[in-house]
């Protein structure tokens, strides 16, 4: 039987990661259009309100229950405002593995946001879910995933020679496909021990059953 995440809500110091939901789809359509989420993600350009609405009510359910992975909104605890997403990818629940991916919305770089959600997600990873492994791919170029990665404990693995693609805009305008290095970076459960004082309380997280 496939083993799935479960609806969850992940709270820290200034931050909740949540499931995605409607109220979601403009704040979600505005931060994919910007140029940094278009050069070093695959997320369609332009990313329309259509296409959010879609990510939201079709594709992030469908890959929680098939147990591929999980998507959260990034949300600040004062505000309430969308500043990121999250995603668990490629998800293997015999070998408690997953890859980890964030995105930060430009109004909101800066603030130290994805090594904070990034950690969180890991902490929950680790404690509840049991997992043994968390892998992230950064391109050669993407200088700000790095230091992200290293931020939260990451060890680097090696290169994958050739293995990305990301885009470039070109003189008229429009974007183009260059092929680049991806860097491998693994976290595991001993690479985050003392963390857990990050987080706003003992447990870190509450999970809710009834979010869809």
């Amino acid at each position: 039987m496939t083993s799935t995440f479960p609806n969850i809500s992940i709270s820290t110091e200034r931050l909740v990661l949540r499931p995605l939901d409607e109220d979601d789809v403009s704040a979600l359509a505005e931060m994919m259009n910007d140029e940094q989420v278009a050069a070093w993600t695959h997320v369609p350009q332009p990313f329309t309100e259509d296409g959010a609405r879609t990510w939201i009510t079709d594709h992030a359910p469908t890959e929680r229950e098939a147990g591929r992975g999980l998507d959260l909104a990034v949300t600040e605890f004062l505000t309430q405002r969308l500043v990121g997403i999250v995603q668990l990818t490629k998800t293997n629940w015999y070998i408690r593995a997953t890859e980890l991916s964030y995105i930060i919305a430009p109004w909101a770089r800066g603030e130290g946001y994805a090594s904070e959600a990034a950690l969180a997600t890991a902490q929950w990873l680790f404690t509840d879910q049991k997992f043994e492994r968390i892998e992230l791919r950064t391109a050669a170029d993407n200088t700000a995933s790095q230091q992200v990665a290293q931020k939260i404990g990451c060890i680097s693995e090696g290169v994958l020679r050739n293995a990305c693609i990301a885009r470039v805009r070109t003189e008229d305008d429009t974007w183009s496909d260059v092929r680049t290095d991806f860097i491998v970076w693994s976290l595991l459960p001993e690479d985050i021990e003392g963390s857990g004082e990050q987080l706003t309380d003992s447990d870190g997280f509450t999970s809710y059953g009834d979010w869809n």
